[in-house]
């Protein structure tokens, strides 16, 4: 296996079947894991071999993988629909690490190689800011943007502070924050952007055009200004502040659709590959 080909989880497993379905509200993806089995073991029966990996992982090592897993629906080599075990990106990363067979040790060192490097970035943070700007310059973005993108996540944190001094420290609440100011002036939340532009696990800023990304960046400056002038506390009084910033870059959007005659929000992105089953989504009631 070329180690240069494994860049991501969505091509580990390039040439081989590995069913998953993308899940837009996590943000991640669900892969079978006997598929993975199969890839990774000379098991002639992978749903066997599951079932003997998880009392082994259960009993010896105290893991709490096999309890992590969603049942969800696949079609079966019969064509049927059949419940199946899954993990998410997190958990196969894990479920291979504990599979003992040579087929694995390419994944495990790739495995290791990431967490060398991020090792390496916590005593050097330089060096994730460099992966950052060579990352922005292999898909093509100038200089000039890459500054600005940079300078944008100095403005993100100074919100997220901001929303730490009102007693917001999660990031799942930091995200429902987002979520008012997003809806607010593009009538959509982060998940319901990324899918109206195609797009899943990318950056949705990466994929936004100049007029969208300011909107954005004017909605979160306002509301941190916003913030500080009010001094809420907790998730429900921030929310109301998220709603009030986020109204300003409404008026801003509306002000400039008026007389441009034509909406400012696109579909478009900066992909220069397109996904397959776009509507494809994971049924949270299974």
């Amino acid at each position: 296996m070329n180690q240069d080909k494994l860049k991501t989880i969505t091509n580990l497993f390039e040439g081989r079947e590995i069913r998953s379905i993308w899940d837009s509200e996590k943000e991640d993806y669900y892969f079978s894991v006997v598929d993975v089995i199969s890839v990774l073991t000379d098991s002639k029966d992978s749903s066997d071999y599951w079932t003997t990996l998880k009392r082994r992982l259960t009993r010896d090592e105290k893991s709490e993988l096999p309890t992590i897993c969603r049942s969800l629906k696949f079609k079966a080599k019969d064509g049927k629909m059949r419940n199946t075990d899954t993990l998410d990106t997190k958990g196969i990363l894990r479920l291979i690490e504990s599979i003992p067979s040579p087929k694995a040790e390419p994944f495990k060192l790739w495995l290791a190689n990431l967490g060398s490097e991020r090792i390496d970035e916590v005593f050097d943070p330089e060096i994730a800011i460099r992966r950052a700007i060579d990352y922005y310059r292999k898909r093509g973005y100038s200089d000039k943007w890459v500054e600005a993108r940079l300078k944008g996540i100095l403005d993100r944190n100074k919100l997220t502070d901001i929303w730490k001094d009102g007693g917001i420290s999660k990031d799942s609440k930091y995200g429902k924050l987002t979520n008012e100011i997003y809806k607010e002036w593009s009538g959509m939340k982060a998940n319901e952007y990324k899918d109206f532009k195609g797009i899943r696990k990318e950056s949705l800023r990466d994929n936004m055009s100049d007029i969208e990304i300011a909107l954005t960046y004017l909605g979160e400056v306002a509301t941190r200004e916003l913030a500080k002038e009010h001094k809420p506390y907790g998730l429900e009084q921030n929310k109301v502040i998220a709603k009030m910033g986020g109204n300003v870059s409404k008026v801003a959007r509306d002000n400039l659709e008026q007389k441009l005659g034509k909406s400012v929000i696109s579909s478009q992105n900066n992909l220069n590959y397109q996904y397959l089953n776009e509507k494809e989504k994971v049924d949270n009631k299974q």
